[in-house]
């Protein structure tokens, strides 16, 4: 299994926003966004970040999909 942020690549359509404008609004790291793009592991406070200022919850922008 593994974590899909897929729905978050969605979320940014949906609002006309783009990686780097959650990277600078969320005042994450190019390499957190590399991560997430990737489908690695990032951190809770991340996620906790992206959620505050996206006002979602975590089922939103990222799902466990089975291999």
């Amino acid at each position: 299994m593994h974590i899909s942020y897929e729905k978050l690549w969605h979320v940014l359509i949906n609002r006309h926003m783009t990686r780097e404008m959650l990277r600078k609004e969320c005042k994450i790291s190019s390499n957190t966004i590399a991560k997430l793009g990737k489908g690695q592991n990032v951190t809770t406070d991340v996620i906790l970040r992206i959620c505050v200022y996206l006002d979602c919850n975590l089922e939103d922008i990222m799902e466990i999909v089975k291999d």
